[in-house]
């Protein structure tokens, strides 16, 4: 499949079938997590994989919204970085959360990022002290994100090319 026309299929999906992701495909999201490129190589990323079902539930609650969809999703990715390895481990955490999103659509597994820095959680404190006290993560990981996956039980139409907005592209100068 032509990238582009990967990018354009790409969309967030919240409903899943309850049909399990084949092993083989999580491998592979996985492998296009570890091959992304960082910062000097540093790769400061720690993929943390969760398919128990009661924990699944448990993760859906780590936010006010925006989590629900943990709670029918067959797994999970929670994606860690590594603060102590290099000040740029958003950025390098981000890169593979978007490289899993898209190999995910790619194999035609439903996915969605679930944005975990800088969120609060119910009740107060943070979605990363939700999920950390939850999963057990240690202290110099921090949690960039997770990404729900599931088995498709939508699939909305690609965006179309000619509705770009190309008034936010400048040449050479502002």
């Amino acid at each position: 499949m032509e990238l582009l026309r990967i990018f354009q299929e790409r969309r967030s999906i919240r409903s899943y079938t309850g049909e399990p992701v084949p092993e083989e495909a999580l491998k592979q999201i996985l492998q296009a997590g570890l091959l992304s490129a960082s910062g000097r190589a540093k790769r400061p990323w720690t993929f943390l994989v969760v398919r128990e079902r009661e924990t699944l539930q448990k993760m859906a609650r780590c936010r006010p919204a925006g989590a629900g969809m943990l709670a029918q999703a067959d797994c999970a990715v929670v994606v860690l970085g590594d603060e102590e390895q290099t000040d740029v481990w958003v950025e390098d955490c981000s890169i593979a959360m978007a490289n899993m999103h898209l190999m995910a659509d790619a194999l035609g597994v439903g996915s969605c990022w679930v944005q975990g820095r800088l969120r609060e959680a119910p009740g107060g404190g943070t979605a990363e002290e939700f999920l950390r006290d939850l999963l057990g993560f240690p202290e110099h990981l921090r949690l960039e994100a997770v990404l729900s996956l599931g088995m498709p039980a939508e699939r909305p139409e690609p965006r179309a090319l000619d509705t770009l907005d190309w008034s936010k592209v400048h040449r050479e100068r502002y």
